[in-house]
């Protein structure tokens, strides 16, 4: 599997708090966006499996949903995670 015990740990440790933390907003962008990445990999090989063209469309609006939330309450956290993934210029 691509994203093993190790790997999340990895991922909420750089961008959380600590490897425990899951449950942020800034955790869960990075595990969001992380996964966004190996799934777009994936439909640019399988172009017509529509069930992960699906599931894709479906994390980017979670995503999206999470990034809405940080900018409405916490503008700074919300600029940090942006410009820690390079998601916007």
């Amino acid at each position: 599997m691509y994203l093993d015990k190790a790997k999340k740990e990895e991922i909420f440790g750089q961008y959380g708090k600590s490897t425990t933390d899951t449950g942020s907003a800034e955790a869960q962008i990075a595990l969001f966006s992380y996964r966004i990445s190996h799934l777009t990999e994936h439909l640019k090989k399988n172009h017509k499996d529509h069930n992960t063209a699906r599931s894709l469309t479906m994390l980017v609006g979670k995503r999206r949903k999470l990034l809405k939330y940080l900018y409405n309450n916490d503008i700074n956290r919300y600029r940090a995670i942006i410009k820690a993934l390079g998601l916007r210029k």
